[in-house]
């Protein structure tokens, strides 16, 4: 059965919404590493992980809706979207909780040292001078929070986008 324009238009703005807001934040933070130097801790890079699920699974949404699939199939993306959004939130939670010292972090919070050179005749010594990130260490905090807390905040939003859209009989 063929959707109203209204409602099948609605789960494509969901749908660019959360897609787009999830390119933007994992974007965000790749940019930070490699143009701004920081280099991610353990927690960091296991953050990023929802998104590398979750962004395929809106390009899909985006393109389900464009071609006018029953509006389950995107709305059952999105809730997917969702869910990925609030495991990474919470992981978020955790990294964050770690940082502020609430509780203790993985005893194998290390990094593989992406900085190494690429030279073999200084590889042996920038193994042993280059040393991972802590992840009980923010790198930076903007407005009090650490680019674990604005992950929070951003998975949060995103979820939200996706079950609102999900949800939503016409938009």
């Amino acid at each position: 059965m063929a959707q109203p324009q209204s409602a099948q238009s609605g789960l494509t703005i969901s749908s660019v919404l959360v897609t787009a807001g999830m390119i933007f934040t994992v974007g965000s933070a790749l940019g930070f590493q490699h143009i701004g130097g920081y280099t991610p801790c353990a927690l960091c890079l296991l953050q990023r992980d929802p998104y590398y699920y979750a962004i395929p699974l809106g390009i899909l949404a985006i393109l389900a809706s464009l071609l006018k699939l029953p509006s389950w199939t995107v709305k059952t993306l999105l809730v997917l979207i969702g869910i990925a959004m609030l495991i990474g939130a919470g992981m978020g939670v955790y990294h964050s909780g770690v940082e502020w010292g609430f509780w203790e972090g993985p005893t194998t919070c290390a990094t593989g040292a992406p900085s190494i050179t690429t030279n073999a005749g200084s590889l042996l010594s920038d193994l042993n001078a280059i040393k991972a990130p802590s992840c009980n260490t923010a790198a930076l905090r903007v407005l009090g929070l650490s680019f674990a807390g604005w992950n929070v905040i951003a998975s949060v939003a995103l979820a939200a986008i996706a079950f609102y859209g999900a949800t939503r009989k016409k938009i």
